[in-house]
Protein backbone atom coordinates (compact mmCIF):
# COMPACT_ATOMS: atom_id res chain seq x y z
CA UNK A 1 0.00 0.00 0.00
CA UNK A 2 1.31 2.98 -0.95
CA UNK A 3 1.52 5.85 1.70
CA UNK A 4 2.90 10.01 2.12
CA UNK A 5 4.53 8.85 5.57
CA UNK A 6 7.96 10.25 4.41
CA UNK A 7 6.66 13.11 3.00
CA UNK A 8 4.42 14.20 6.69
CA UNK A 9 7.34 13.38 8.55
CA UNK A 10 10.19 15.54 6.21
CA UNK A 11 7.70 18.50 6.09
CA UNK A 12 7.56 18.01 10.57
CA UNK A 13 11.65 17.45 10.42
CA UNK A 14 11.03 14.47 12.27
CA UNK A 15 13.35 11.57 11.76
CA UNK A 16 12.24 8.13 11.05
CA UNK A 17 13.30 7.50 15.18
CA UNK A 18 11.13 10.63 16.06
CA UNK A 19 7.73 8.91 14.36
CA UNK A 20 8.65 5.62 16.04
CA UNK A 21 8.59 6.84 19.24
CA UNK A 22 5.49 8.94 19.58
CA UNK A 23 4.07 5.29 17.76
CA UNK A 24 5.38 3.05 20.06
CA UNK A 25 7.03 1.08 17.50
CA UNK A 26 10.55 0.49 16.41
CA UNK A 27 12.26 2.84 13.57
CA UNK A 28 13.00 -0.29 11.80
CA UNK A 29 8.77 -0.43 11.66
CA UNK A 30 8.46 2.73 10.06
CA UNK A 31 11.07 2.74 7.64
CA UNK A 32 9.10 -0.59 6.39
CA UNK A 33 5.74 1.35 6.25
CA UNK A 34 7.58 3.76 4.06
CA UNK A 35 9.06 1.76 1.83
CA UNK A 36 6.06 -0.07 1.46
CA UNK A 37 7.03 -3.26 2.95
CA UNK A 38 4.89 -4.02 5.92
CA UNK A 39 1.08 -2.14 5.97
CA UNK A 40 -0.01 -1.60 9.08
CA UNK A 41 -2.80 -2.68 11.41
CA UNK A 42 -5.77 -1.07 11.04
CA UNK A 43 -4.90 0.29 14.92
CA UNK A 44 -1.81 1.23 13.93
CA UNK A 45 -3.17 3.39 11.20
CA UNK A 46 -5.42 5.28 13.33
CA UNK A 47 -2.78 5.83 15.53
CA UNK A 48 -0.68 7.28 12.32
CA UNK A 49 -3.94 9.34 11.40
CA UNK A 50 -3.68 10.83 15.07
CA UNK A 51 -0.78 11.52 15.23
CA UNK A 52 -0.50 13.85 12.08
CA UNK A 53 -3.94 15.15 12.57
CA UNK A 54 -4.99 13.33 9.05
CA UNK A 55 -7.64 10.80 8.10
CA UNK A 56 -6.56 7.54 7.16
CA UNK A 57 -7.37 7.80 3.51
CA UNK A 58 -5.34 11.35 3.21
CA UNK A 59 -2.18 9.16 4.39
CA UNK A 60 -2.63 5.87 2.44
CA UNK A 61 -3.62 5.06 -0.29
CA UNK A 62 -5.27 1.52 -1.53
CA UNK A 63 -3.90 -0.39 -4.62
CA UNK A 64 -7.23 -0.40 -5.99
CA UNK A 65 -7.83 3.41 -6.21
CA UNK A 66 -3.95 3.95 -7.53
CA UNK A 67 -4.33 5.74 -10.97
Amino acid sequence: MNNRLKVLRAERNWSQGDLATALDVSRQSVNAIETGRYDPSLPLAFKIAETFGLAIEEIFVSPSKEV
